[in-house]
């Protein structure tokens, strides 16, 4: 996230701060326009009614509800045991429901597991790639499982490593592949047996942010194509790049669903100021402008201030003479939301 640094004392700075939130204003619009596109059809492919998950007298999921439509990227947040792992391990059968209803690409997960797996492709949080094949190799074994003919795996494995842009590395030992190749190589693994549902568990962690870009790229042109993709991820900029809709758990529960976009909208205000200085001076800070900030929160060593009028707060703190060693000016985003509602305290 781009962090604009002000002069609180400054005319110029003023100036400097109306061009900076036009431009915010502009690149917010063009990123929510190109999620708002979808041109998905309003079909299926994964239902749940209040689904339930327990490991003996513990309630890992507490009957959440959602449904998620062909081509859409749908993602899933929380805190460390929040539930959505659980959710996740369901949805493409590596956990029975303890109860409640859970459709994937039409069937019943209890009834119809070793289906679902055929409609779904899962890409790993952690590397378990085969380091005793090639690269192409990895695709060409993946593959067997599923019962593909020959000559279709090594189509789909060609096509597959030129999607990922790995060509040049077919031929390659896994272990000299760079993170981002070898996260690039699990997500066409995952494509091998062409699935309508994509579940990506954490698919860009410890990656530089080129990789991360390249990844979020090839992700996007796979929602294009209407495939289906699940997401968790604890970037929430990851979040608001490539979910259409999203929801946040804790405690087992979803505890609000919508687009990113009007996700801030409805849970924060959309300008936030970062003030930082000395406890003393932050606690005067607070008492001057907390009648006029919609939401005040303390972070650490900063004093984060929601607002619609960041112009009439930054004049109110020149005139009050409260000593503030330096002002950051942003947009709300995403994480504002996620720690709004799940708190800023750190969950084992």
């Amino acid at each position: 996230m781009r962090l604009l640094h002000i002069l609180p004392v400054s005319g110029r700075g003023r100036e400097w701060l109306e061009a900076e939130k036009r431009s915010f204003g502009e690149e917010r619009l063009s990123t929510e326009t190109e999620q708002e596109r979808g041109t998905w059809t309003r079909e299926s492919t994964l239902v749940a009614r209040d689904l339930k998950k327990s490991y003996g007298d513990f309630q890992a999921v507490k009957g959440v509800n959602f449904e998620v439509y062909r081509g859409e990227c749908f993602g899933f947040l929380g805190p460390n045991g929040a539930g959505k792992t659980s959710t996740m391990k369901m949805i493409y059968g590596a956990a029975i429901p303890t109860g409640g209803e859970l459709t994937v690409a039409g069937l019943d997960v209890t009834q119809y597991e070793r289906d679902v797996k055929r409609h779904i492709g899962v890409v790993p949080q952690e590397n378990n790639l085969d380091d005793d094949l090639g690269v192409k190799e990895n695709l060409l074994v993946y593959g067997r499982y599923f019962d593909l003919p020959k000559k279709v795996i090594l189509q789909r494995a060609e096509e597959l490593l030129d999607f990922v842009q790995l060509t040049d590395k077919a031929d390659a030992e896994v272990e000299q592949l760079s993170g981002g190749m070898k996260r690039r190589l699990l997500i066409a693994r995952a494509l091998i047996n062409d699935p309508e549902i994509v579940v990506l568990d954490e698919p860009t962690t410890g990656l530089d942010p080129q990789a991360r870009h390249l990844v979020w790229e090839r992700l996007r042109r796979l929602a294009d194509e209407g495939k289906t993709l699940i997401l968790t991820t604890h970037y929430m900029e990851e979040a608001t790049q490539l979910c259409d809709r999203l929801v946040i758990m804790e405690g087992g529960r979803i505890i609000t669903e919508g687009s990113p976009k009007r996700l801030i909208e409805e849970h924060v205000s959309p300008q936030v100021l970062e003030f930082r200085g000395r406890d003393d001076s932050l606690a005067k800070l607070h008492e001057v402008i907390g009648m006029e900030a919609d939401a005040v929160e303390r972070a650490g060593e900063a004093l984060l201030v929601y607002t619609s009028d960041a112009d009439a707060l930054l004049e109110t703190v020149r005139g009050s003479g409260v000593e503030v060693e330096n002002t950051v000016y942003r947009q709300a985003g995403l994480e504002d939301v996620f720690l709004r509602l799940t708190g800023r305290s750190l969950t084992d």
